[in-house]
């Protein structure tokens, strides 16, 4: 038995073979013996509770990101992210948060509300701006593609060196990053966060940035040092355009809020229209890859013994 959200339910595809119900994981679920669990965007309660379901054997999250779910694990469960399904979106408000921090739209949102008219004299464009992408899988390459019909020059970073793609002449390993960010203009963010990308971009990374480079963060807020980040936003010489931050929740009164040169979305990079749909295929291909072969494709981590 495997069950899906709301969201998506009316949207799943049958598949000869499954039995599919609809639950959100937010209260005790009709059934004890669910196999597959899809877990929907937003609060899920029920996730802290996973070692009560007796028969599951994998869960299948609707977001790219996981680290705040795989200690949840019982031991043996598979756990598979969303794969491709927000590298779009996710690519969009990159873009949308790169030319409103470039063309100063805040500013006149700003002037808008108080109706006045406000020219900028610094008019900065996101043509010509050499952008480096630190992460280059699905989110990176959707985004690639947008930056280079924007007239732009981009440079690939991801853990490890490879060949380049229709968009980029090579993919740089993450050793390479001392050398590569004196020569960029735009920095955008978008790796999981795990042990070894926590805290990537501190005080000593954004010290190596040209003044007025602009920091991009779409992937988590703990890859980038808050602090640091403040103090050199704070300082004027540098810029970021945020749609994720540490802590998130952004609470109330933090001084990111108010930090001159910061623009804050409330992480929803990965939301819109195509959402449903898309998720819809995903869970459908995986459904289908579970009766043929007894697992999950692209699973990310498995729950382990304590």
């Amino acid at each position: 038995m495997i069950s899906v959200p709301t969201v998506i339910a009316d949207l799943v595809q049958p598949v000869e073979g499954a039995e599919i119900v609809t639950w959100d994981v937010a209260d005790e679920p009709s059934r004890s013996d669910v196999e597959v669990i899809v877990v929907p965007q937003g609060p899920t309660p029920f996730l802290t509770r996973l070692d009560e379901l007796p028969q599951l054997r994998g869960v299948i999250l609707s977001a790219a990101g996981y680290d705040d779910v795989v200690q949840l694990l019982p031991p043996g469960v598979a756990l598979s992210n969303a794969v491709g399904v927000h590298d779009t979106a996710t690519a969009e408000m990159a873009l949308a948060l790169m030319l409103a921090a470039q063309r100063e739209l805040p500013t006149y949102v700003r002037a808008q509300d108080e109706g006045r008219w406000r020219p900028q004299q610094d008019r900065r464009s996101l043509a010509d701006q050499r952008v480096l992408l630190i992460g280059y899988g699905g989110i990176g390459r959707a985004l690639a593609a947008r930056l280079l019909a924007c007239e732009t020059t981009v440079t690939a970073v991801a853990s490890q060196v490879r060949d380049g793609d229709e968009y980029v002449e090579r993919v740089h390993p993450v050793s390479d990053l001392p050398a590569l960010f004196p020569d960029h203009d735009i920095v955008v963010v978008a790796v999981p966060l795990n042990d070894t990308t926590r805290g990537m971009i501190g005080a000593d990374q954004l010290a190596l940035l040209p003044d007025d480079a602009l920091v991009v963060n779409v992937g988590r807020g703990p890859l980038v040092d808050t602090d640091a980040l403040i103090a050199e936003c704070g300082s004027g010489r540098l810029r970021a355009a945020l749609d994720v931050t540490d802590p998130e929740p952004l609470p109330d009164g933090h001084p990111l809020w108010h930090t001159p040169g910061v623009l804050i979305s409330p992480h929803v990079g990965g939301g819109g229209r195509a959402y449903p749909p898309r998720q819809a295929r995903y869970v459908t291909a995986q459904i289908e890859h579970y009766l043929r072969t007894g697992e999950l494709a692209h699973v990310v981590a498995t729950g382990q013994e304590e």
